[in-house]
C-alpha cells in the first residue's frame, strides 16, 4: 500500500474496521428494540447505538490511525465516492424531468390535506405509497446534477445573487 509516513497496513485495517463498526452500530437498533428488556432500557441502547458509539469509536479509530491514517482513509474513501456523484452539467430534458421530480411530491404533500376532503380514498394509501414519494424526492438530486446542488446552497446564503445567462 503507498500511503504517506508509511502508516502500519495493520493499523489502518483495524482502525478502519473500528470506524466502519462504528458507523454501522445504528444497524442494531431493530435488535435492541425486539428484545425483552425494558422501555427505558431499549430506549437508552437504541439511543446509544444511533448517537453515541459511533462517534465514540470514530475517535478510537481515527486515534489508532493517527492524523496522516485518518486523512489516507478519508481521501480513499472520498476518492470511490465521487464516482457515484451527479455531474455538474445535465442536458435540459434531464434538467426538467429532474425538476418534475423535485416539484412533483411537494405538491403533493402540500396538497394532500386539501384533497382529503374531495377524494375520501387517499387517506387510506399504504405507508409505501408516501415512501416512493420521498425516494422520487431525493432521487431528483441526483437526477438535476451538481449546479442544482449550487443553487439551492445559494437560497441559504443572504447576500447570494441570481445570474441569468441568455443562450
Amino acid at each position: 500500500m503507498n500511503h504517506p509516513h508509511q502508516i502500519s497496513n495493520t493499523r489502518l485495517t483495524i482502525g478502519g474496521a473500528v470506524i466502519v463498526v462504528g458507523f454501522l452500530s445504528p444497524l442494531l437498533i431493530p435488535l435492541a428494540t425486539s428484545t425483552n428488556w425494558s422501555i427505558g432500557l431499549k430506549s437508552a441502547v437504541s439511543g446509544l447505538l444511533a448517537l453515541g458509539i459511533p462517534e465514540v469509536f470514530m475517535i478510537i479509530g481515527v486515534a489508532i490511525v493517527g492524523k496522516d491514517g485518518y486523512q489516507f482513509l478519508k481521501e480513499k474513501l472520498f476518492t470511490f465516492l465521487k464516482r457515484f456523484a451527479p455531474p455538474d452539467f445535465v442536458s435540459p430534458r434531464r434538467y426538467r424531468i429532474g425538476l418534475i421530480m423535485f416539484g412533483l411530491p411537494i405538491v403533493i404533500g402540500w396538497a394532500g390535506p386539501y384533497l382529503f376532503h374531495f377524494f375520501l380514498g387517499i387517506h387510506d394509501l399504504p405507508i409505501w405509497s408516501y415512501t416512493i414519494g420521498d425516494f422520487v424526492f431525493i432521487a431528483s438530486f441526483m437526477v438535476l446534477g451538481g449546479n442544482f446542488w449550487d443553487k439551492l446552497r445559494g437560497l441559504f446564503i443572504y447576500s447570494s445573487k441570481i445570474q441569468f445567462s441568455e443562450k
